[in-house]
């Protein structure tokens, strides 16, 4: 197993329960609770160790992408899960401002995650498993108000990264669910596209796909870090084409 410790991003209105069960229990888990992407990756910079494997999914994704661009000597390895590399959509952010009003209206981060729960878990996810759907809700109750209306925040300070992928020079992992209508596999392949030597791979999932497949992800991941980024790994990613 590698050393270099793991770093796991967790997406908006997430907790680190989005990754209990994917055998990643050593995993470093930060929070997402700056205002905007550069002030998260800062902060980052600032608390995690010198030299880490960096994953996120969503906006943790987003951020890990934002912070391999920045510090490129912290990061040994790179794994992008449910998230899309290009700059917001007009439509995203009046979605994100139609959120901000909602929470300074009263409404809560658990009301707002249960509002969009078909499109986090997929219909069928939702009917098949309660127990998930809890999950899902209670990982917005536990982030609250105050932390999402920061992540909100940090959304609409997004930019484009894909001019930034393609000098990643990593070994790096892509992860998207089948059915993931917020971030679609094609998604992924064009971040795999961008970055030399990427992996990408599609699990039976939606978007929050460590919680649905979390035995199939944590083994992906596990399998992925000990195999490219031990030093024999590495020297074969590095000398590859």
């Amino acid at each position: 197993m590698s050393a270099v410790p793991l770093v796991l991003l967790a997406g908006m209105n997430c907790t680190a329960d989005l990754w209990a069960g994917c055998g990643l229990d050593d995993a470093l888990t930060p929070e997402l609770t700056e205002e905007s992407i550069d002030a998260q990756v800062e902060h980052l910079l600032d608390t995690l160790p010198p030299t880490f494997v960096l994953g996120g999914l969503s906006l943790g994704a987003i951020v890990a992408m934002a912070l391999i661009a920045r510090a490129p000597s912290r990061v040994a390895g790179l794994c992008l899960v449910s998230t899309n590399a290009k700059a917001p959509t007009d439509e995203q952010r009046r979605s994100w401002r139609g959120w901000i009003d909602r929470l300074d209206r009263g409404e809560s981060a658990r009301s707002l995650q249960e509002s969009i729960i078909d499109a986090l878990l997929t219909p069928r996810i939702v009917v098949d498993r309660p127990d998930l759907v809890a999950r899902t809700a209670a990982m917005g109750e536990s982030t609250g108000a105050e932390a999402l209306r920061a992540q909100l925040s940090m959304q609409a300070t997004r930019t484009d990264q894909r001019p930034g992928l393609r000098a990643v020079r990593v070994p790096t992992l892509v992860v998207s669910g089948a059915h993931d209508t917020v971030c679609p596999p094609s998604f992924h392949v064009e971040i795999a596209n961008e970055v030399r030597g990427a992996r990408v791979v599609s699990l039976d999932a939606g978007h929050l796909l460590p919680l649905v497949q979390p035995a199939a992800f944590g083994a992906l991941v596990r399998s992925w870090r000990d195999r490219r980024l031990s030093p024999a790994g590495s020297a074969a990613y590095v000398s590859g084409p």
